[in-house]
């Protein structure tokens, strides 16, 4: 299903020489180069009431009709699943995602999701891409997420996060006694043999993780991860590629691992733990209205806070 909305505007005498997928680029910056490209493509944008192609250059004073089609996202159905909203205002959403909880409907998972969910909030994310998600998280990691409200949002928070402009802080518990925090280089995509996973390898994309140790126990660390890239799994991938896996990570942790010697308390509080430790536990990122730089942190969930009191009354 699509929606139009049509914009009308005069080419500035300053833009004479320049190309019209340039000149559109700089009348509508609430819309990414790609989309206006492809719009200008597909006759959706006239100038003097004519079609031209991107490169086509302009002397300035034309007129211009954009006719923005929107794709209304109809396949997707509203839910009435609760969110925690950290914080809301006209232009993004922020919220502290559940455990169990996917990001996105995919297959064997088309409903339940956070997409089902936000739709069900708001009816107008339909007109966004995957209802105004800019990033993810994996389904049994918690903590925040934003979500954009507006196109044009969306569209600057995308390019923040290509930017590397939004600053990502993890707390992830992971088996081993972590000496030092440290960066982590190494470039990650498909694994060769498992198709669903991800690792470590040379013709991946480039991926930057840094940790530091924010608290030691007698065989685990807990660590505050911080991204620069944003690559699928990469927390998990790069902590156990160092030897290093998070507990609870059925994927990427190897077999579960129960330290010799611990009470009965602690090993049953880590095979019974049901998931990866990992909490997106601050996000900040500089507003994409008002300019403003905005910072939200949230607590380990109640899981991860009774794993962490196990280890505690076991390391005391």
């Amino acid at each position: 299903m699509l929606q139009n909305q049509q914009i009308v505007s005069t080419v500035p005498p300053e833009m004479d020489g320049q190309r019209l997928d340039q000149v559109v680029a700089s009348l509508c910056p609430q819309y990414s180069r790609s989309q206006l490209q492809k719009w200008i493509k597909a006759g959706h944008i006239l100038v003097d009431d004519k079609v031209l192609k991107p490169k086509d250059r302009l002397t300035g004073g034309e007129a211009i009709i954009i006719n923005a089609v929107h794709e209304v996202q109809t396949e997707f159905e509203p839910e009435s699943i609760e969110l925690d909203i950290v914080y809301e205002d006209d232009a993004i959403m922020v919220i502290n995602k559940p455990t169990g909880l996917v990001v996105h409907p995919a297959a064997g998972n088309w409903s339940g999701t956070l997409v089902n969910a936000l739709l069900h909030h708001n009816p107008s994310l339909e007109m966004l891409p995957r209802a105004g998600i800019v990033h993810r998280l994996d389904k049994e990691t918690t903590g925040l997420m934003v979500v954009a409200k507006t196109l044009e949002a969306h569209t600057k928070l995308v390019a923040l996060l290509q930017d590397r402009d939004v600053s990502r802080e993890y707390l992830a518990l992971v088996f081993g006694k972590v000496v030092a925090g440290s960066t982590i280089e190494a470039n990650i995509g498909r694994h060769h043999v498992d198709r669903k996973k991800q690792a470590v390898t040379d013709s991946g994309k480039e991926a930057i993780t840094h940790y530091r140790v924010e608290e030691r126990f007698p065989h685990h660390t807990l660590l505050r991860v911080s991204l620069e890239t944003g690559r699928t799994h990469q927390i998990r991938v790069h902590l156990s590629w160092k030897h290093m896996p998070i507990v609870g990570d059925p994927t990427y942790g190897g077999r579960p691992r129960v330290p010799a010697g611990i009470s009965d308390e602690l090993r049953e509080a880590l095979q019974s733990f049901p998931r990866q430790a990992l909490h997106a536990t601050k996000l900040g990122l500089v507003h994409p209205e008002s300019g403003e730089y905005m910072e939200w942190e949230v607590p380990v969930p109640e899981d991860m806070v009774e794993l962490l009191d196990s280890l505690r009354k076991e390391a005391a």
